[in-house]
């Protein structure tokens, strides 16, 4: 009855207030958005816009369709995206750094979602080291996580560098030593920042242990401690801290992905896609 063709010539005459606009929008020809329109008064029966005022104005019958119109196209095209869209199917078991999640990865899932509806995917966010176990035990077919530098294994996505990072009111003290905020083993941070300062002759203590992201930037913003970070991705209200404090260097990790053996290959090819593309 409500064909979505005289539907959307409708709608554009409504939005842009002219048949001649309508027309040029939806590269038809005026004579042809007169006739949807009129074909869609025959179907409803009803005046749609008023025809007697040089404007185009609509009656309360067209106001009353203008709503019905627009979610009637909005279902129309979502229809139509998902059937017209990858072909691809199955169940896709993702896992993510939790630090790592907390970039641009939301939105490379919501595109990757919209692009391959009939994909399931299922998100694991936690540590590197728990996943890549995971991913072993083959609980997981992709993972996003922090490796170590250079190593050979996956699919970099890029290289970063490992600071130290404190509040920004945080003072160090200036003797004992350093207060560390630190996952539990194992952890390639805590195992970088403590090999780093024993081998500087550094002193430290473990003064909170987190378990994940979000209780390690909350321990840093109590000032409990310093902790360590892919320099990308401090937030804005904590900082670096300046090498006149002479905390030892950390050195590079990678943001690396790696893939099931045996794993659907098309879907682990596309979501890595699309995260090396954003990520670059």
């Amino acid at each position: 009855m409500l064909d979505p063709v005289f539907l959307r010539s409708f709608v554009a005459v409504a939005d842009l207030g002219s048949f001649t606009r309508a027309a040029v929008a939806l590269s038809l020809s005026q004579p042809t958005i007169s006739q949807h329109v009129r074909k869609l008064e025959a179907a409803c029966d009803r005046t749609l816009i008023d025809r007697d005022t040089r404007a185009v104005r609509l009656t309360d019958d067209g106001d009353a369709l203008l709503g019905f119109a627009r979610t009637i196209l909005a279902a129309h095209d979502q229809a139509v995206g998902y059937f017209r869209g990858s072909a691809m199917r199955g169940r896709l078991r993702f896992g993510a750094a939790d630090d790592l999640a907390l970039t641009q990865l939301p939105q490379v899932l919501r595109d990757f979602r919209q692009s391959n509806p009939q994909i399931t995917l299922e998100l694991t966010v936690g540590q590197s080291g728990a996943l890549i176990r995971r991913l072993e035990a083959s609980q997981l077919d992709l993972v996003y996580v922090k490796h170590e530098s250079g190593e050979t294994t996956g699919r970099r996505v890029r290289r970063d560098r490992m600071v130290w990072v404190a509040h920004r009111g945080f003072v160090m003290p200036q003797a004992g030593p350093v207060p560390l905020i630190a996952y539990p083993n194992p952890s390639l941070s805590r195992t970088r920042a403590i090999d780093a300062l024993e081998s500087a002759g550094r002193t430290w203590r473990v003064t909170c242990t987190v378990r994940e992201v979000n209780g390690a930037l909350a321990a840093v913003r109590a000032g409990l401690g310093v902790a360590v970070f892919p320099s990308s991705l401090i937030p804005g209200d904590l900082a670096a801290l300046p090498s006149t404090l002479e905390l030892p260097e950390l050195g590079e990790v990678d943001f690396t992905l790696l893939a099931r053996v045996g794993a659907a290959e098309d879907p682990i090819a596309a979501l890595s896609a699309a995260i090396v593309e954003r990520s670059g």
